[in-house]
């Protein structure tokens, strides 16, 4: 189908990355819970933009260059635990009624939540080494069968990403306008921050 290898088992390939737990995951669950829906939104979109940017630099060739120089992809890794441990320690050390080190301003929740993405080597994987699996070499169609799959993820991460959004937003509603809930979520978030830096580190 538009020269991908197996699509169906692409969709289900994708919609596993979206479940497993991630940077990703707490940075739309974190900026619902403290900045609404215009917060989770915000992250919504820094999160699919992060996807087609590593999407389009896998189609670019940016699989052939890693695999070619590993060296570069550790590179990515170590930059990509310093980010999250660095974003870790300054949430847990946020004190209550200071700003949270992902402010509850869309345009901040964009960018934090576009850099997770880009530098998570969860996703990194999955686009330089994963994704070019569903091409077919015979039958591939040039950029109708990138663009397929593009518009693919970009409609399962919108819907998974706007429903994890709409949970947080409604459940927890009441409880986002008290000081002691954002200050204990910007904690609870730094504490895995710093834990996945850390564990990305060991992997090394």
């Amino acid at each position: 189908m538009f020269g991908i290898t197996n699509y169906a088992a692409f969709v289900a390939a994708f919609i596993l990355l979206l479940f497993i737990p991630g940077p990703g995951n707490l940075a739309l669950v974190s900026s619902a819970g403290t900045g609404g829906l215009r917060g989770g939104l915000a992250s919504v979109f820094g999160l699919l933009l992060g996807d087609q940017i590593l999407l389009w630099l896998a189609v670019a060739g940016a699989a052939a260059t890693l695999a070619a120089n590993p060296a570069v992809f550790k590179g990515l890794q170590i930059v990509g635990a310093v980010y999250l441990a660095w974003l870790g320690f300054k949430m847990l050390g946020a004190k209550r009624g200071d700003k949270l080190a992902i402010e509850i301003r869309a345009g901040e929740y964009f960018k934090q939540t576009m850099l997770i993405t880009l530098l998570n080597p969860k996703a990194v994987m999955f686009y330089v080494a994963f994704f070019p699996q569903f091409v077919d070499p015979v039958r591939h169609q040039g950029l109708m069968t990138f663009g397929v799959m593009a518009a693919t993820i970009a409609v399962l991460g919108f819907v998974y990403c706007f429903a994890v959004v709409l949970i947080v937003h409604y459940a927890g509603q009441r409880l986002r306008a008290s000081p002691l809930f954002i200050s204990a979520l910007s904690r609870l978030a730094g504490v895995f921050l710093i834990g996945f830096g850390i564990k990305l580190a060991i992997d090394f």
